[in-house]
């Protein structure tokens, strides 16, 4: 048997690092690498190691050679990626059109804005569903089920709203789209997260959902303002996006099937739902899930709401406080494109501690010193700092946790983040009825202590003797 071949099983009894063995697997390492060489950089402040729930072996690799797939490796991987970061730019334009198109939804239904707003919550039901299947649909139909089924989800979630249905119609096919979304947050997140270069990968897809949620208001006032069209026209080039996403990841994920995907797990022994029984019985899938709740209620609550609290509170024209939504979407795509490398140098439980900081300080610029300029250029570097945290800790989740529980941890994860960012839009909109807009700002405040708070309650990684 080659060298190779015996670092892929490692027993943690026998191994150098002691009894408590982080097990990383393939995350962060290089092309080539052995496995007992994880750590992303040799003189990087962290060499990662995972551990599995019973301290078992480490994990082998995803091929047969002990390689670790990278961007562009093995072949087909760019193609994949590319398809990949669409399917991010179209989650991030749906949920950006959903709080655009609310005084449409008004006007066109005759409904008050509480009832409007329950197209904010049913896309939880659907990330629900897809958090306890998704173990379940990776064993069977592997990677390509999620590639052909998340499309079909939305391309059937947008032929309904272009079809402007009556309104509870239009309530639960929202619920699809959510568990079209589920599949693929989870899907893409581990299988990015086991890539060489990890955070950098996942900081450029989690931009790309920041660049569909940027370039959504452009797309829908153009069409909804300038050339008066309906609401529910901006669908119609829904639709159109989503074919194009169904044939490329139909395409580029074909080869992922349910046996490839069983193969590469085979020495788990693990059924679906067994794997989803041990993510929910992890310490660290709960604070996960509860830093998702909270980021993704700022996240969401802020960019929902920013341009109502200009208008109202700061007083800016209706196209200021549009472009300060702009500049909100525009530094967290950057945030997360540009600090995914500063991430992946010195990792993420010092980096995202600072970004928290940087936060926090300038959600009170924004809050207390009520000039418009201020406070525009304050949510804009707040996006900027926001933004690589979630990816960031997508990749502590992964680290800490088997590689066998990855899909069903951060899809559950992300479900429960879900209802944060359905949740909290909501409140605030009901908050801000009886007691004006203003309050926005206390909640997110609060919200991003409780993230903080989160994190510093994440458990550390070992590093090597």
């Amino acid at each position: 048997m080659s060298q190779t071949a015996t670092e892929t099983r490692v027993d943690t009894r026998h191994t150098a690092f002691g009894p408590e063995v982080y097990e990383l697997g393939r995350l962060g390492s290089s092309h080539g690498r052995s496995v007992g060489d994880v750590s992303p950089k040799k003189d990087g402040p962290e060499e990662h190691q995972s551990v599995d729930s019973k301290g078992g072996d480490v994990t082998p690799p995803p091929n047969a050679h002990g390689e670790v797939e990278r961007w562009n490796y093995p072949k087909g991987n760019m193609g994949r990626l590319a398809f990949c970061f669409v399917s991010f730019i179209i989650a991030g334009m749906n949920d950006a059109a959903v709080g655009l198109t609310d005084e449409q939804l008004e006007t066109y239904y005759n409904l008050s804005y509480t009832i409007v707003s329950l197209i904010f919550l049913t896309p939880f039901a659907g990330y629900s569903v897809a958090a306890f299947t998704n173990a379940r649909i990776h064993q069977k139909f592997g990677q390509r089920g999620v590639a052909i089924m998340a499309p079909i989800c939305h391309i059937t979630t947008y032929i309904i709203l272009a079809l402007h249905p009556p309104y509870p119609v239009l309530v639960i096919a929202n619920t699809i789209s959510g568990f079209g979304n589920g599949l693929t947050d989870a899907c893409f997140c581990a299988w990015i997260g086991a890539m060489d270069k990890a955070n950098t990968i996942q900081g450029f897809l989690h931009s790309f959902y920041s660049v569909g949620a940027l370039i959504s208001p452009l797309i829908a006032t153009s069409m909804v303002v300038k050339a008066e069209l309906p609401w529910y026209n901006y669908y119609y080039f829904m639709v159109g996006m989503s074919v194009i996403e169904l044939v490329g990841l139909t395409i580029t994920f074909w080869q992922k099937t349910g046996a490839v995907y069983r193969a590469e797990h085979a020495h788990e022994d693990q059924e679906g739902g067994v794997g989803t029984r041990a993510a929910l019985k992890s310490k660290v899938t709960w604070l996960c899930s509860l830093f998702f709740f909270a980021y993704m209620g700022v996240e969401v609550g802020l960019g929902g709401w920013i341009v109502t609290f200009m208008l109202r509170v700061r007083k800016a024209s209706a196209y200021a406080s549009g472009i300060s939504a702009t500049g909100f979407w525009a530094g967290q795509a950057l945030g997360r494109a540009g600090l995914g490398f500063v991430t992946e140098r010195y990792g993420e439980r010092l980096c995202i501690t600072i970004y928290l900081a940087f936060c926090i300080a300038l959600q009170l610029l924004f809050w207390l010193i009520p000039q418009f300029v201020v406070s525009a250029i304050a949510v804009a570097f707040l996006g900027f700092f926001l933004g690589p945290m979630f990816p960031g800790a997508v990749m502590m989740t992964a680290k800490l946790l088997p590689k066998h529980i990855h899909v069903s941890a951060i899809g559950f994860a992300m479900a429960i983040g879900g209802t944060g960012g359905t949740v909290f839009p909501f409140i605030i909109g009901a908050i801000a009825t009886s007691k004006g807009v203003a309050v926005l700002q206390p909640i997110i405040l609060a919200l991003i202590a409780v993230v903080a708070i989160v994190w510093l309650c994440f458990p550390r990684i070992k590093k090597r003797d």
